[in-house]
């Protein structure tokens, strides 16, 4: 069995809708988007594979990113926190969130990362939640 490593919810929306209100609600949480991969777009210009919607967005909340890389220097190889949002054959669109416990767990016994990865999570535990209540 693998380990859960993502905080998700199934919607009942759009995938356009799905994108725009997971933004939303990433700066509601003081989450800044840098970075928009739009993996469909990708597999289909570099293999020309079909997939359904599916984009990755990388998020960052500059004053946990600050207080652990005075932390941890090379944290910036687990940056950003990655949310995805994809479509499902039946409608549904799925938005999960990295668990930053789980990708922080292989740094080890750091108290001052594992306090900023338990804030980021209440964060993202929160952003995916006002997306269930929308």
């Amino acid at each position: 069995m693998s380990k859960d490593y993502g905080i998700r919810v199934v919607l009942d929306l759009s995938f356009s809708d799905a994108v725009e209100r997971t933004k939303a609600a990433l700066t509601a949480e003081g989450f800044g988007v840098l970075s928009e991969i739009d993996l469909q777009g990708k597999l289909r210009e570099k293999l020309g594979v079909e997939v359904d919607h599916y984009i990755i967005l990388g998020a960052c909340n500059p004053p946990l990113a600050y207080k652990a890389l005075q932390a941890e220097p090379e944290i910036g190889l687990l940056l950003p926190c990655n949310v995805i949002v994809y479509a499902k054959s039946n409608g549904q669109t799925v938005v999960a969130a990295v668990d930053p416990d789980a990708m922080l767990s292989v740094i080890g016994d750091n108290a001052a990362i594992a306090e900023v990865g338990q804030d980021a999570r209440v964060r993202l535990e929160r952003v995916i939640a006002s997306l269930k209540a929308a």
